[in-house]
């Protein structure tokens, strides 16, 4: 009998130490700093998503974000985010449901290339892309896609008036961008998206998660999501 008290103890003290073992990784530092600035990057790409929407000359976004799929918004892009001489950023990503028109995410990811083409002048501090189709979602889902390779991506048309070319657009994914108040199209090629997966599993408070547990399947969601996924879904209604 106390030999088998004594083993019931022992099982309950290493059912014990995993549990506290896993808070404890949940709860660390570096935990913590990646909770904080996937909240602040979601923040981030709710304004950036609100300049993009009231800008006069963004008509041709406005048109296209009706029908988009997905939506990738990285709030800054800055030189020499990876290594020396890269441009990169990080983005958030929000997929819409077929059936029920729903948004669900964000998922987060890193975006960079050796230089960014910015067609309107100047360096892209902000960007958005739109995934148009199930090719584009699908690839954006991968822990990695090259843009331009796993998935057609065009320069989105800017100015009054755009909005007519946008009948002939047949990529995956059509980028935008604005830099200093300048909006403009941006040639992405080359570029290499890779999913975050501290900052998906530290804003879920989940480990061992995937983009399309995040977009696809939605076992998990964050309350502090809501007004980027109510605004882009606003911003598709027009509203």
């Amino acid at each position: 009998m106390k030999t088998k008290k004594c083993g019931n103890r022992i099982v309950r003290g290493l059912l014990m130490g995993a549990l506290l073992l896993a808070v404890s990784g949940m709860t660390s530092p570096a935990w913590a700093d990646d909770a904080k600035d996937s909240a602040q990057l979601v923040d981030k790409a709710h304004m950036t998503l609100e300049n993009f929407v009231k800008a006069q000359e963004m008509e041709a976004f406005r048109n296209l974000l009706k029908d988009a799929r997905g939506v990738f918004i990285v709030p800054q892009i800055l030189k020499g985010a990876f290594v020396v001489g890269v441009s990169g950023g990080s983005g958030v990503f929000v997929v819409r449901d077929r059936k029920t028109g729903t948004w669900a995410g964000p998922a987060f990811y890193t975006i960079g290339e050796a230089s960014f083409g910015f067609q309107a002048g100047g360096e892209a501090s902000e960007v958005i892309l739109l995934a148009m189709t199930d090719r584009g979602i699908t690839a954006l889902l991968g822990n990695s896609a090259k843009l331009g390779v796993d998935a057609g991506i065009a320069v989105g048309p800017v100015g009054m008036g755009a909005a007519a070319s946008t009948a002939n657009l047949s990529a995956d994914i059509v980028a935008f961008a604005s830099s200093k108040g300048l909006f403009g199209g941006i040639a992405l090629d080359g570029a290499l998206v890779k999913v975050r997966n501290g900052l998906n599993q530290a804003y879920y408070h989940r480990k061992k998660l995937t983009p399309t547990d995040i977009l696809i399947r939605r076992t998990v969601t964050n309350p502090k999501a809501e007004n980027l996924t109510k605004a882009v879904a606003a911003a598709v209604e027009g509203k």
